[in-house]
């Protein structure tokens, strides 16, 4: 399993507007090969910062499926417009100790 983590700075005073589009968004994403879950986060000290973390099956799933589809071509049109600055993804994996 693939953790893709994202900080996201949404433009000040649309914040209402973007978890409207987001909640309606995450249908995009959820009906994604190699989708596991979702979860998005609002930080409680910086007004319009969220986190975002999507659980996928494989890195390929979304770097490659997700991102190269249709769907992410209407999820960058729904969501992308309200981020400023643009946001960074990185992607982990679970460290196993033993």
């Amino acid at each position: 399993m693939i953790l893709e983590a994202v900080a996201l700075q949404v433009k000040q005073g649309k914040e209402f507007e973007y978890e409207e589009a987001f909640r309606t968004a995450s249908s995009i994403i959820s009906s994604m090969k190699g989708y596991i879950s979702h979860e998005l986060q609002a930080c409680l000290e910086v007004k319009g910062r969220y986190l975002l973390l999507v659980k996928w099956e494989t890195l390929d799933d979304h770097t490659i499926g997700f991102r190269q589809s249709n769907g992410y071509q209407e999820w960058k049109k729904q969501l992308h417009h309200f981020y400023d600055p643009f946001p960074v993804v990185e992607h982990f994996e679970n460290v196993n100790f033993r």
